[in-house]
């Protein structure tokens, strides 16, 4: 589908208004002002029905979570009720500022306390601070405080180990803080291997970045061991909460001995995420790290709600106010609407739907890891590559069908890999539809590789050349 630009719609003299006579003096525009003037920067002319068709057709050609099934591993569009849009868009939610007087904001700190409460609970934390805007920043802000509770300590521990199936922002991130990265490989099962762990574990440990389950949606089974083995040589444990929606209502971190971690309310608690954004990332803590928190802290006291700016350790600020307040107030609005109940219905969900699609994929896909996987799991192409296709042809077939791709070549430890995580909605129908996407290409790719190979025929945009566009974008129309 074709859609011109709203300018190729304009029409000398047409307007999108009609208004009744002027009953008041006219005046004329001040001379200071003539820049301004609509002949001057030329908008388009059009009616109002021409720009509600315009952006309809606009949004026609984009794809989102009320589209279809979005089967991105680890940072799937999870469920996004629209209840959830209107309590964030309340007036008196959404016109509040934070530098009006607190007493002004009892009810919304309120709001945020109770959300630290609940993440609290979900966690098995002490402390939370809600001030981190994404993932990323939840764990840069982690690795903050770790380097700030050793400076304390004054122990000089230089080292973040990190597994090499891990989220490709936690090696990042621990660079950020200053540390020096040791990646760890992960063993025949795609588990850590305690022998690596164990060789990398020294005096100069700060910290072991883990998120469990891990990027191949398998659950650490010797997570206790691990944290034991950190904990021994003084360091600490990080928790990546990317992939909470596996574990919620029947494992915790705070449980496995994980000393801090960050949550992602934006993809475990009912957030729009597509296009990179909103986030929300808080980090939790046990007490022993509470100090070293960016201040302030959001506290209670018997009469009313307050930001405690008192706490002499902390990092400091990681944020112009106090975080992502928007995507708070939808997190807070789907606990509470779901309760502990529907959270741990969600995992159930969530796991079920995840290894329903394993199941029926797995004989035409190759399944490099055979454990048993929670919320999400990872399949090869490496078959199809053989036959002359490869993920990426996979993928951009897939448009043709309406359908949209998994997160591919990631991670790195499995040969043109395919992270498929349906989330907790959708149903069997849908579940069956994308198998039945992924089982034509399949047979496709063996009959006429050329066919996936050239995809996709059928959306606005053709088959781009990836190097060039990366390497000269085109930024205009």
């Amino acid at each position: 589908m074709e859609e011109k630009l709203i300018k190729d719609y304009s029409s000398p003299g047409r307007r999108g208004y009609s208004l009744p006579p002027l009953e008041v003096g006219k005046s004329d525009i001040n001379e200071n002002l003539a820049g301004y003037l609509r002949e001057e920067i030329e908008l388009p002319e059009v009616s109002e029905v021409d720009v509600v068709r315009h952006y309809t057709a606009l949004s026609e050609m984009n794809y989102g979570v009320d589209s279809g099934i979005y089967p991105l591993g680890s940072c799937t569009m999870k469920y996004n009720p629209k209840r959830n849009e209107r309590v964030a868009r309340i007036s008196g939610l959404s016109n509040i500022h934070p530098y009006q007087p607190i007493e002004q904001l009892q009810g919304s700190l309120e709001i945020l306390y109770q959300l630290k409460l609940d993440l609290a609970e979900i966690s098995s934390m002490d402390e939370i601070t809600l001030q981190p805007a994404s993932g990323a920043h939840g764990e840069f802000t982690s690795l903050l405080i770790v380097k700030k509770y050793f400076e304390d300590r004054e122990e000089n521990r230089t080292k973040v180990i990190v597994p090499d199936s891990a989220h490709g922002t936690n090696p990042a991130s621990a660079a950020m803080a200053g540390f020096d990265v040791v990646e760890i490989a992960s063993n025949e099962r795609g588990m850590v291997d305690l022998d690596a762990l164990a060789e990398a574990l020294d005096e100069n440990t700060a910290a072991l970045m883990l998120t469990n389950p891990n990027t191949l949606g398998i659950f650490e089974e010797d997570i206790l061991k691990i944290t034991e083995m950190v904990h021994e040589v003084g360091g600490l444990v990080y928790y990546d909460g990317a992939n909470m929606n596996a574990i919620m209502g029947y494992a915790k971190p705070g449980l496995m001995d994980f000393d801090l971690m960050h949550f992602n309310l934006h993809k475990t608690f009912s957030t729009p995420h597509g296009g990179g954004g909103p986030g929300s990332g808080p980090v939790g803590v046990k007490d022993f790290l509470a100090p070293y928190l960016p201040k302030p802290v959001l506290k209670k006291d018997q009469e009313k709600y307050f930001w405690d700016y008192q706490r002499p350790k902390s990092i400091g600020k990681v944020h112009s106010f106090y975080g992502n307040y928007g995507v708070m107030l939808r997190a807070w609005a789907y606990i509470k609407t779901v309760g502990g109940k529907g959270l741990k219905e969600t995992t159930e969900n969530a796991v079920l739907n995840a290894n329903y699609l394993k199941a029926r994929l797995k004989k035409d896909f190759e399944l490099p890891y055979a454990e048993e996987s929670l919320h999400e799991f990872v399949l090869s192409g490496s078959r199809q590559k053989e036959e002359g296709a490869s993920t990426l042809n996979i993928a951009k077939r897939l448009l043709d069908y309406d359908q949209y791709a998994p997160t591919i070549y990631f991670p790195l430890v499995v040969k043109e890999a395919m992270m498929i995580e349906p989330t907790e909605t959708e149903n069997i129908g849908t579940l069956d539809h994308f198998v039945e996407t992924m089982l034509t290409i399949s047979r496709e790719i063996k009959e006429d590789p050329e066919l996936v190979i050239n995809a996709p025929h059928t959306t606005t945009v053709r088959k781009l050349d990836e190097t060039a566009a990366a390497r000269n974008p085109d930024l205009h129309w």
